[in-house]
């Protein structure tokens, strides 16, 4: 299993929000490059992000491209992607990411 997951909940649909694509980044140097991309899948979740035991200790953003996400809905949106910034100190824990998700807003928070 990947060290860190997510999952994207449409909350204007209430439904999972798929094909959303997905970059994580990792801050090296000052600046932030990517390490793995990918798309949710049916049931909005990207369970296989990265390797197991490829995580280190570090500063990641997670990339949520929501305008094209919200385009195939035929939705004009606010935010044309959602940005989470989060820190891994124990490499030993699995880190999910959710986002909640609506044209006009979002939340996320650390799931289990």
């Amino acid at each position: 299993m990947s060290p860190i997951t997510t999952h994207i909940l449409d909350t204007h649909r209430g439904c999972p929000a798929a094909g959303v694509k997905i970059e994580l980044r990792g801050l090296k140097d000052g600046a932030f490059h990517p390490i793995a991309s990918g798309e949710t899948n049916a049931d909005g979740r990207l369970p296989g992000l990265l390797a197991e035991g490829s995580l280190k200790p570090g500063i990641y953003q997670m990339h949520f491209a929501t305008e094209a996400y919200h385009a195939s809905l035929g939705i004009k949106g606010f935010y044309p992607e959602v940005v989470v910034t989060f820190e891994i100190v124990h490499i030993d824990q699995h880190y999910h990411i959710p986002l909640l998700l609506s044209p006009f807003g979002y939340s996320t928070y650390r799931g289990s």
